[in-house]
């Protein structure tokens, strides 16, 4: 490899970090074996044994990523502990004992694979991802089996740490001091590793492939370097890319000092027109880092997390309080909560639902509540008794026309009724809808008037109205919601909230995106959600630009042949770096 060779990868966690790499690895497991029929019950016995105090293990695990100040992610580990306790799993692997003779460590591994088989097989990034989390369990209980350290020692000083992958607790107990950045061979951006090299600021990239022979090739001595923000890697810099990534690393540095320190200003275009940031927020966890980077409020909370990876249904009392957690978090700003969205693509133990060939055009969300409404009234209540702590907005995805706003009505009656029926404390909640499909925008004058709000799901309306599999990487230039045709939706859209008096707001990926958030203010939508880690560029992006100019532009890019051309308009107004 000479010096200054370039791997692409996907970028994970931003962040500039070069110096010596340490490939992590643990101990290979031994292989599994058999067990004497007159061994099983005590095999049986031993299997759940271990299952037990990796829970323990885990769940401690958890309370001391949480004191250390990182509440979202210590969940991440207790969701470990109850895969861990999850009978699906542990009876599976038993069963194996019984019926075929394993030994408990090819039993839990046979268990934990066939698992994630079928998690890795749907057609949802983040679900697919969590096939890791399974693999690490299973791995966890048969080390506990073989008598193998769950902990290793694998990084004694400070190195970049190269791996095909990294299992969510092993990432947690590397020590962090040492960890000068993350480079993986496999592995995605909503892995757990990933997230938790986020959340920890360390510099990451997957997906690179090739990167283990190349440094086999280069030899241990062989500097690495890595942009987080970019998925760029560097073996052996050269002297012009060293200098090079070390003006990143201090141009980031400065960045996020400034970044917290304009956390309060507006985001104000220079013509006087105020847009409000909201987060996008996947458990209560995120909320106090996206409120700490100027968040004015929730504008999407997705709520599947409490509803995946277990095996009996979140009851009631632990989604209020879920909600309420985040509700608290905000201080006063509004809180938008999504009901649930699962479907074919997205199965659940407790929630079985009949296969279908294209799950996305198929039987979820709002839809499931036709035939299983218990489901969505008792998120409604414990959205209802959220309330009481301050402003809840809640919003139905996958809404078609007229007819599913009137069922998110009725659902919501029967959850208020329900509860002023036994006197319980309810606050107000606003109902509003998700504009995914691009029949509800093009029916919305019929029907707008009935809801408060809504709120357009890009990732979705440009994966339905382009007919684009958002899982297929053969279609990606047909992705970028800045496509005309999606523009013009999100026009209408904007037109036909503006008739009926509610407000209107963005929550998918284009939100996030300073360029096509320039295009959604010049279209009229003054509500954006984003990931936190989007809501400085955003903002920077806003308060330079003018909404005549905006405006301007916006209604050019209707007529444009392609999402480029587009994107290429409202790109030219970003300040360079």
């Amino acid at each position: 490899m000479t010096e200054g060779a370039r791997l692409a990868g996907v970028a994970a966690a931003p962040g500039v970090a070069r110096g010596p790499w340490v490939h992590v690895r643990r101990r290979e497991l031994p292989v599994g074996g058999r067990v004497a029929p007159d061994a099983v019950e005590a095999e049986e016995a031993r299997l759940r044994d271990a299952a037990n105090g990796a829970a323990d293990d885990l769940a401690a695990l958890s309370e001391r990523v949480g004191a250390e100040g990182h509440g979202d992610e210590a969940a991440i580990f207790m969701a470990h502990a109850a895969i861990a306790w999850d009978p699906a799993l542990i009876d599976a692997a038993a069963a194996r004992i019984r019926d075929e003779g394993e030994d408990g460590v090819a039993a839990i591994g046979a268990a934990g694979a066939s698992v994630a088989a079928m998690l890795a097989a749907l057609d949802d990034e983040v679900l697919s991802a969590r096939a890791a989390d399974v693999t690490d369990v299973a791995d966890r209980i048969a080390r506990i089996l073989a008598g193998l350290p769950v902990e290793e020692s694998l990084l004694p000083s400070p190195a970049v740490v190269v791996a095909d992958d990294l299992s969510p607790s092993l990432t947690a107990t590397l020590p962090r001091e040492h960890i000068l950045g993350i480079v993986l061979e496999a592995g995605s951006p909503t892995a757990h590793a990933a997230i938790l090299a986020r959340a920890y600021g360390i510099p990451a990239v997957v997906g690179s492939r090739g990167i283990l022979a190349a440094l086999e090739a280069a030899g241990a001595d062989a500097e690495l370097a890595l942009d987080g923000a970019t998925g760029e890697v560097w073996i052996a810099p050269d002297a012009a890319s060293r200098a090079d990534l070390d003006a990143r690393a201090a141009r980031i540095a400065r960045s996020r000092a400034g970044d917290l320190e304009d956390a309060s200003l507006p985001a104000v275009t220079r013509d006087g027109v105020e847009v409000t940031l909201l987060a996008n927020i996947g458990t209560p966890g995120e909320a106090a880092p996206a409120r700490a980077l100027g968040a004015r409020g929730v504008g999407l909370f997705r709520t599947e997390f409490l509803f995946l990876e277990r095996s009996t249904p979140p009851s009631e009392a632990e989604q209020a309080t879920a909600y309420r957690e985040a509700v608290e978090a905000f201080g006063g700003d509004p809180v938008t909560i999504r009901l649930l969205d699962i479907g074919g693509d997205k199965p659940i133990p407790y929630l079985p639902m009949t296969a279908e060939d294209n799950p996305f055009l198929g039987v979820r969300a709002l839809r499931l509540a036709w035939d299983r409404p218990e489901i969505f009234v008792t998120q409604l209540r414990a959205c209802y008794r959220a309330a009481v702590a301050g402003p809840v907005k809640v919003m139905a995805p996958m809404v078609a026309d007229g007819g599913d706003a009137t069922l998110l009505l009725e659902l919501a009656a029967r959850a208020r009724d329900g509860l002023a029926a036994e006197g319980a404390a309810v606050g107000e909640v606003d109902l509003g809808v998700m504009l995914e499909i691009p029949s509800a925008i093009l029916s919305a004058d019929s029907w707008f008037g009935d809801v408060r709000f809504a709120s357009l799901g890009t990732n979705d309306l440009t994966q339905y109205a382009l007919a684009v599999d958002r899982g297929n990487p053969a279609l990606e230039r047909y992705r970028d919601a800045m496509h005309p045709a999606v523009l013009r939706l999100i026009a209408m859209a904007a037109e036909s909230a503006a008739r009926a008096g509610i407000s209107l707001s963005v929550c998918g990926e284009m939100g996030g995106d300073p360029a096509a958030a320039l295009a959604l203010v010049g279209l009229g939508v003054h509500q954006l959600s984003m990931g936190a880690a989007s809501l400085p560029a955003v903002r920077r992006a806003i308060r330079g630009a003018d909404a005549a100019e905006l405006r301007s532009l916006a209604a050019a890019a209707l007529g444009d042949r392609s999402a480029a051309e587009a994107r290429a308009r409202f790109a030219a107004l970003l300040a360079p770096g």
